[in-house]
């Protein structure tokens, strides 16, 4: 059981926690998210728990992650109910920092670019995303030097730049991905699931039957492209009004064709509404 979150809202208040901790010998884990939590971000915050003695959830809006046209302001901020779910769930630590406290009085100029599968698939669509994923989640590692981070599959190109970035940079920590957690009806859990209106919320779940479809027809050997055309007319008559991406990749190199006898990833980013879902499925 846990003895009760702690919120901070610094790094020097983090990093005197975590000393603390590591003095102890205790092994961390930590869970970045924007807020607005889930059952899925519970458990990645639960499968910390499972493989760690203390657990840090962070909780920052970051702007580095959003585009001129993107929803930045209206993005859902419920922090006093995320540290209740967090606190429910047996988390030790929140990190609440501000902008000003991540980036600085004078803004952040540096940046961390993992080229190549940085700029392919959600890079194309969402031009400087990876940037800020790859820019803000440095610097949590380095703020709370954890020895273990959880990131779920489905933000499964997300989860490959940051185990990317983190080989290439020599940051010690280990990058654990965590499976989708989904409604029953199949709909992956998603902050932005909010913005579904009811009758959305009855059309959304088909965006996982048809990458399922298309997962199991490619491997009894149907085109690729082929596939992505019927994918999106699917998605199209099912009520979707713009499809940026239906695909198939190498998953463990999300800029090379799929390839016979190696792991694959369907990919899928769509709008339905005012909401941009993506999912994939292997």
């Amino acid at each position: 059981m846990t003895e009760g979150l702690v919120t901070v809202r610094t790094i020097a208040d983090l990093r005197e926690t975590v000393s603390a901790w590591r003095a102890s010998g205790l092994r961390i884990g930590l869970v970045p998210t924007m807020g607005a939590l889930h059952e899925g971000h519970i458990t990645l915050v639960k499968t910390a728990l499972s493989k760690c003695d203390r657990v840090i959830a962070t909780i920052f809006v970051n702007p580095k992650q959003f585009g001129e046209n993107e929803d930045f302001g209206t993005y859902p901020r419920t922090e006093v109910e995320d540290a209740a779910k967090l606190e429910a769930a047996g988390g030790h630590l929140l990190f609440a920092p501000n902008v000003v406290e991540m980036y600085g009085k004078d803004g952040c100029v540096s940046n961390v670019t993992v080229a190549g599968l940085g700029n392919v698939i959600e890079g194309e669509f969402r031009p400087g995303f990876f940037d800020g994923v790859a820019t803000v989640v440095t610097k949590l590692l380095l703020q709370a030097l954890p020895d273990v981070a959880f990131f779920g599959e489905k933000d499964f190109q997300q989860l490959n730049v940051i185990q990317r970035f983190v080989t290439d940079l020599n940051i010690p920590c280990e990058i654990e991905g965590v499976p989708t957690v989904r409604e029953t009806d199949g709909l992956a859990l998603s902050s932005r699931n909010a913005y579904l209106t009811p009758e959305e919320r009855k059309t959304a779940p088909r965006l996982y039957q048809v990458i399922s479809e298309f997962s199991k027809r490619f491997d009894n050997g149907e085109n690729a492209a082929s596939l992505s055309n019927w994918a999106t007319k699917q998605l199209l008559e099912a009520g979707f009004h713009k499809i940026d991406y239906v695909l198939v990749k190498n998953a463990d190199d999300l800029t090379s064709e799929a390839e016979s006898g190696k792991p694959k990833r369907v990919l899928v980013a769509a709008f339905l509404g005012k909401a941009r879902l993506i999912d994939n499925v292997a």
